[in-house]
């Protein structure tokens, strides 16, 4: 399989380069050449991980043969708590949440984390090679990849999160675990403030090469692949009339796995993307217009999202691959803060997706609703997507993607049911650790000389 720019200024690469290197360097980000297609009736086999090398292998078959890739997957999900690693739990007649928190920081990041960090290692050891890994989160990403890299001899992790803008939980998971080469910092700013900076930091080819910068956002391929799986996974639970799925949306990359699986020939009907009051995609599907507004701090805070990166895959495809029109949509929102999305294109995308912004009240009324219907509590961002699930059809199943264990938001919970949920046992030690990260101001210059003198 070999991979393009959606900015076309880039060369054409292989799976290990596009790995390595995450953002192509004329800024655009990384697409296989071609769709592979995957027959879902025929996986029928008894583990996910054996799964997931299935439907993985043709994205990175230039680098990994089956066998390996067989013994890499279940090397990087054998810390999952449950030999059933993505259950399907039925909420109502017709809507199920697809239950992605059972993996060691009990948020769907892990799916793809732990694979990532198994795929960073086999190449730099062959490489002899060493990388400084550089990422944004709004909450989760951060703690997942710092606990899938944690050990790792060959990477240094430096994740930038928004003061004030995760939860307790999500901040000490990252503040508390132990690793030489682990860097939380913590930016006086937004989520897309510190998306800006791995940006610029990728933007400076000569930094880039002097500490051998990758990234570990969902602006790296492998991130979208990894988490490509559990829609087949989950789909083939199902028995009853088409599917649809919603998913609580920030930065694109969860919904556009689903939508690559839909390319891979997986029968999906719609693609609800489900935001918060951050609502810049779903005015985008509405009027056409990708307009930047000041992001909201919500009880949703991985959602806290204003430049979704992951659009731009989409938009590159309804665009027809022209990369030229991709490139004057990005400088238009560089410079403008919002760019138009032609009729054509907008068509395009309305064809697999509909969207719907989900307020404050609404998400707190999902959450104790559900909890009186069933007794299952829902975190607030998958009450985001449950809650969004009430334009769909009743025709056929709805999947909601449950993406964090509600203990990881017990504001939320209590605020929405007066009650505190359960934490496991390894969020308690979490809690009860003592925290270690640093404190910067949006200032490239000093933070470029911090992971200077911190890379091993």
């Amino acid at each position: 399989m070999k991979y393009i720019s959606t900015r076309g200024e880039s060369k054409e690469l292989g799976f290990e380069d596009v790995l390595l290197k995450g953002l192509a360097t004329d800024g655009g980000l990384y697409v296989p050449l071609e769709w592979p297609s995957i027959d879902y009736k025929k996986l029928n086999n008894q583990f996910y991980w054996q799964d997931a090398a299935e439907i993985l292998y043709p994205f990175f078959n230039d680098f990994i043969n089956k066998e390996e890739l067989n013994l890499l997957t279940k090397k990087a999900y054998s810390s999952f708590q449950t030999e059933d690693m993505t259950p399907l739990i039925q909420l109502d007649d017709n809507k199920y949440l697809l239950e992605l928190f059972h993996g060691p920081t009990l948020a769907f990041k892990d799916f793809a984390m732990l694979l990532l960090a198994e795929l960073f290692d086999l190449s730099l050891k062959k490489r002899n090679e060493k990388i400084t890994i550089i990422g944004a989160t709004s909450g989760d990403t951060g703690s997942a990849a710092i606990e899938a890299f944690k050990q790792s001899e060959n990477v240094n992790v430096f994740i930038f999160f928004p003061k004030d803008r995760v939860s307790e939980i999500q901040r000490k998971q990252m503040t508390t675990a132990i690793g030489e080469g682990v860097f939380p910092i913590e930016i006086n700013g937004t989520f897309d403030d510190c998306q800006n900076i791995v940006k610029a930091l990728f933007n400076d080819l000569s930094f880039n090469d002097e500490v051998n910068l990758g990234a570990i956002n969902s602006i790296n391929w492998g991130r979208i692949a990894a988490q490509i799986v559990y829609y087949f996974t989950s789909f083939k639970l199902i028995k009853n009339g088409p599917v649809s799925y919603s998913v609580p949306t920030g930065n694109f990359g969860d919904i556009l796995a689903g939508w690559v699986a839909k390319k891979m020939g997986l029968p999906i009907d719609n693609l609800l993307i489900a935001t918060n009051e951050n609502d810049i995609l779903a005015r985008a599907l509405e009027n056409g217009i990708y307009s930047i507004d000041k992001a909201k701090a919500t009880m949703s805070p991985s959602m806290d999202i204003q430049i979704s990166s992951n659009f731009e895959r989409l938009l590159f495809e309804a665009y027809g691959r022209d990369t030229s029109k991709i490139k004057n949509l990005m400088n238009n929102l560089k410079e403008n803060k919002e760019f138009q999305i032609d009729s054509r294109a907008l068509k395009f995308i309305k064809e697999d997706f509909l969207a719907k912004s989900i307020t404050e009240k609404a998400t707190k009324d999902c959450i104790a609703d559900v909890y009186k219907k069933s007794g299952y509590i829902l975190d607030p961002h998958s009450a985001v997507g449950y809650a969004a699930t009430d334009i769909l059809s009743s025709d056929g199943s709805i999947i909601t993607l449950g993406t964090a264990h509600p203990s990881k938001f017990p504001n939320a919970v209590k605020s929405s049911l007066g009650i505190i949920p359960d934490m496991p046992e390894r969020l308690k030690k979490v809690m009860s650790g003592g925290e270690s990260f640093s404190e910067m101001s949006i200032d490239i210059s000093k933070i470029k000389d911090f992971i200077r003198s911190n890379i091993k």
